[in-house]
């Protein structure tokens, strides 16, 4: 910790700390989160943005001054590389830049096998179906996942992880906390299996974004009240337009089913109406995927670090292109909704099964769900 409430304190300990290091020489020094004292200089207000850029001009004397560091070998980290000084970034300073992404299915049956040492598994568990099952997570979304599966299983008095504790876990992880105390009324619980199941429908029809993994209508911790949660089978370095607007059209699909089922809407579909809406904005404004907009960027990534995102968004394009854009993204929700409608109209079957079953079981598995659509029964 550098920056304090009195003036000097954060250069006096960045001086303190490279002292202390070269009377320890050789050693190594590790900043982690960097971005709170290397922020960009010259965009504060005064104050506390005073003693921040103190510290970081003594920081950068310290690390390439006149001063010897032989022996010193200096580690930052940060998740905000965007919104470091240029000066810190210098060659002789932080000119090496290490990216640590997400781990791909190797590299999380590695990490998994890490974080299991201390916990028994069954024979049924297999480290590399789950790496397979859990693209996109992190380190620590792994390590979560393996401690809520050992809670899990130590609630049930079991020495051993099994299956079910890792599904509960993925779950956990993935959505939040099922709020089972909630009271429902029957009307809601109604809804929310429709809703749901119009998320649902369209992640098993649309090849790039399923399969479903799992629906359910239990009240989560984060305040939805229900979920469909995905399976990525994959993991994926880009998206395609197509992809993108086979997003948008999950998205819609609990708004539709409300629609289609009372003739009328709710609003559980606001996170998803949001969601829809920022992504048919990105593909215009920043992946060019619009023909009437073109192929430009018109995201604005240069936000004021010190001021805010709100206080200093400024538009690097006229009313002329504002208002076309605003009418290209209504556009594809538009687009988006009529192919995704037509989508559930042609799976009202299955619609009105997976709302029973739901309103019935409360969730149900990628299994009980693929069985609806290949005219199985499925049992409650």
């Amino acid at each position: 910790d550098f920056v304090e409430m009195f003036v000097g304190v954060g250069a006096s300990r960045v001086r303190e700390l490279f002292a202390d290091a070269k009377r320890n020489a050789p050693c190594i020094i590790f900043i982690d989160e960097i971005d709170a004292v290397a922020r960009r200089r010259g965009t504060g207000m005064g104050g506390g943005h005073d003693e921040r850029e103190q510290t970081l001009n003594q920081m950068l004397v310290e690390m390439d001054g006149f001063g010897v560091n032989e022996g010193i070998i200096v580690l930052a980290a940060t998740n905000r590389v965007d919104i470091l000084d240029p000066a810190i970034m210098r060659p002789g300073r932080f000119d090496r830049k290490i990216v640590v992404g997400r781990p791909d299915i190797k590299g999380r049956e590695d990490i998994l096998k890490v974080h299991v040492r201390n916990k028994p598994l069954s024979d049924e568990v297999k480290l590399e179906d789950i790496a397979r099952t859990t693209a996109g997570f992190t380190g620590a979304d792994l390590e979560n996942l393996m401690n809520e599966a050992a809670i899990a299983a130590a609630k049930d008095n079991r020495r051993f992880i099994n299956e079910e504790d890792i599904k509960k876990s993925f779950i956990k992880v993935g959505i939040g906390t099922e709020r089972k105390s909630r009271v429902v009324s029957d009307e809601e619980k109604k809804i929310t299996a429709y809703h749901e199941s119009g998320h649902a429908i369209l992640f098993h029809v649309l090849p790039d974004v399923g399969p479903v993994y799992t629906v359910s209508i239990i009240p989560t911790g984060m305040g939805a009240a229900g979920y469909t949660m995905p399976l990525p089978e994959k993991d994926e370095m880009f998206y395609t337009k197509g992809h993108m607007l086979q997003d948008i059209m999950v998205d819609l699909g609990g708004r539709i089913a409300e629609e289609i089922i009372f003739d009328d809407i709710t609003t559980g579909a606001s996170q998803d109406i949001k969601t829809a809406t920022n992504l048919a904005r990105k593909m215009v404004t920043k992946y060019g995927f619009s023909e009437s907009v073109g192929m430009v960027n018109y995201e604005n990534d240069e936000d004021e670090v010190f001021i805010g995102r709100d206080l200093a968004h400024t538009r690097s394009y006229s009313e002329n292109v504002a208002n076309k854009i605003d009418e290209e993204v209504h556009n594809i929700i538009e687009m988006c909704y009529a192919d995704a409608k037509e989508i559930i109209n042609q799976h009202l079957d299955v619609l009105h099964k997976c709302a029973s079953l739901l309103i019935e079981k409360e969730r149900i598995t990628r299994d009980e769900f693929e069985a609806l659509f290949e005219g199985r029964t499925v049992t409650a």
